[in-house]
């Protein structure tokens, strides 16, 4: 990878050692590989991971950098469970919890866990059936997977019992956030997407039902 791709990362996510740098260009090519077997994200993004979803998922670190106990919804391709996961690594008591129902991308998932050793467990389930083992995280993430309304149904055992939500969100965020307001309460920060202009990270906290 080039130069650019090392200032990149550091831009997006803060201060990042190189190790990590080369660790997440080799997933990217582990990626490439299965991403063709099994479909894990649009091929369309197949020439542009590095920006399109690597970029894009480390982004949630520099918002929360101290924050070591994570939970990502509907996990998928790794993004930005798995992404996350490398920018974890190596920092006392970090880990990250990936939750996906989906066996083919839960096999992908471990896979990469288990060759890059990463401080992450793949919870192969639906996310209703594994509140039991997530108890406490402080930061719930999920990535093009379902309305907002519907992620906070999701997470809010989590989120109405101290965690905060960083949801990546495009366009028509604000609409999303209209509806969710006539079912849930909840304090709200906009942070501008690095790698899109016109999306957003949605960070969520205090959630209560109206």
């Amino acid at each position: 990878m080039s130069a650019a791709s090392w200032t990149s990362l550091q831009k997006a996510a803060g201060p990042v050692s190189r190790e990590t740098f080369d660790r997440l260009v080799a997933f990217e090519q582990v990626f490439q590989k299965w991403n063709r077997r099994i479909n894990l994200a649009a091929q369309s993004t197949q020439d542009d991971v590095w920006r399109r979803h690597i970029l894009d998922s480390v982004q949630l670190a520099r918002i929360k950098p101290d924050a070591k106990r994570w939970v990502d919804l509907g996990s998928g391709g790794g993004f930005p469970g798995l992404v996350l996961a490398f920018l974890l690594a190596g920092r006392d008591g970090a880990s990250i919890d990936l939750i996906e129902s989906n066996r083919k991308k839960a096999s992908f998932l471990q896979a990469v866990v288990g060759q890059f050793n990463l401080p992450a467990r793949v919870i192969a389930r639906r996310i209703d059936d594994a509140y039991p083992l997530v108890s406490t995280p402080q930061i719930v993430t999920a990535r093009a997977l379902a309305s907002l309304s519907t992620l906070l149904d999701l997470s809010a055992p989590w989120l109405a019992t101290g965690a905060r939500g960083l949801f990546h969100k495009g366009r028509d965020y604000r609409a999303e956030v209209a509806e969710s307001t006539q079912r849930w309460s909840f304090d709200l920060i906009e942070h501008a997407s690095i790698t899109d202009a016109q999306g957003v990270i949605l960070e969520l906290s205090d959630l209560r039902r109206v």
